[in-house]
């Protein structure tokens, strides 16, 4: 009986040794699979790292998606440029704007194509300079106008004028003819009939005073401010002489007549090259609702977006 006991007892240490051993085999393992488990966080980091490679190889394509060459015109056309440079920057795309002071140098440029694109002139001045100098120059797209204006020079009242004062006037075709235009609509001369958007002075018919026109460069009209009586400025000439059509014209253009709609500033570019990558991306932005409240809120007027 004892001797049963005694068997029974050592037995039930036996199992309790056995079942204590199976029991610290188990937390072996699990202490042996911990790596294992492990190994799912370690993968979810080398996912993070592939997609943050993905994502910088992404960032490095699109920094070197191009770079865009643009002449200009000091203003207001630079920094227009310069406004959507920052949104260009954001697509990928590196503008570089160099600024002209005067209306040859750029359409040479684009043409020997040196530049990618220039942005300072209307269509009639485009297709005249292409039919006098020979140049192959295309619009890529209609970006403003620019109201042309009279100013003062010695004289601050349009209701002053008198024989013999002088009239300063751009001498460029298209540009003389809108100046003229302007004289016409004012009082001052008379056109002949029919000469529209191509008159020089030689067109004059009458004058209703007997002012002197004075025919200068663009860039040079507004020199002329404190020797002529008045003078009749580009927008972005004006600008540079710190003047502004809404606040300082003593006549302009209305901006639903022909000549404002006629005369809308482009970005001419080499035949060819109108549907280049970075010149549809240029254009797209410049005529962005973002570009068009700058100029509207920048220049008073003066400039108006053509959209």
């Amino acid at each position: 009986m004892k001797k049963n006991l005694v068997n029974k007892a050592v037995s039930t240490i036996v199992t309790a040794l056995l079942a204590g051993s199976l029991l610290a085999g188990c937390g072996n393992s699990a202490e042996q699979q911990t790596p294992a488990a492990s190994n799912e966080p370690a993968e979810t980091v080398a996912d993070v790292q592939e997609t943050q490679e993905e994502t910088t190889e992404g960032e490095e394509a699109q920094e070197v998606k191009g770079t865009i060459t643009v002449a200009a015109s000091q203003t207001p056309h630079s920094e227009i440029l310069a406004e959507a440079a920052k949104i260009l920057a954001e697509e990928g795309w590196d503008l570089q704007v160099t600024v002209f002071d005067d209306y040859v140098q750029p359409n040479n440029v684009v043409e020997a194509e040196e530049f990618d694109a220039n942005y300072f002139q209307h269509i009639p001045y485009l297709e005249s300079f292409n039919e006098e100098q020979g140049t192959h120059l295309v619009n890529a797209g209609g970006i403003h106008y620019e109201p042309l204006g009279i100013y003062a020079g010695t004289k601050t009242d349009l209701a002053d004028i008198a024989d013999g004062d002088e009239i300063a006037v751009p001498n460029d075709t298209t540009n003389e003819a809108r100046a003229l235009l302007l004289l016409q609509d004012n009082g001052i001369l008379t056109l002949k009939e029919g000469a529209g958007l191509t008159a020089t002075v030689n067109d004059i018919e009458s004058y209703n005073v007997q002012v002197k026109i004075i025919e200068l460069a663009a860039e040079s009209v507004k020199d002329a401010i404190p020797d002529a009586a008045f003078v009749v400025l580009n927008g972005n000439y004006a600008l540079e002489a710190g003047l502004s059509v809404g606040q300082d014209a003593l006549a302009y253009e209305s901006n639903d007549s022909t000549a404002a709609q006629t005369y809308v500033n482009v970005i001419a570019v080499k035949e060819g090259h109108e549907n280049d990558e970075g010149i549809k991306a240029l254009v797209e932005v410049l005529k962005s609702d973002a570009i068009t409240q700058f100029i509207i809120d920048t220049y008073d007027g003066a400039v108006v977006p053509f959209n």
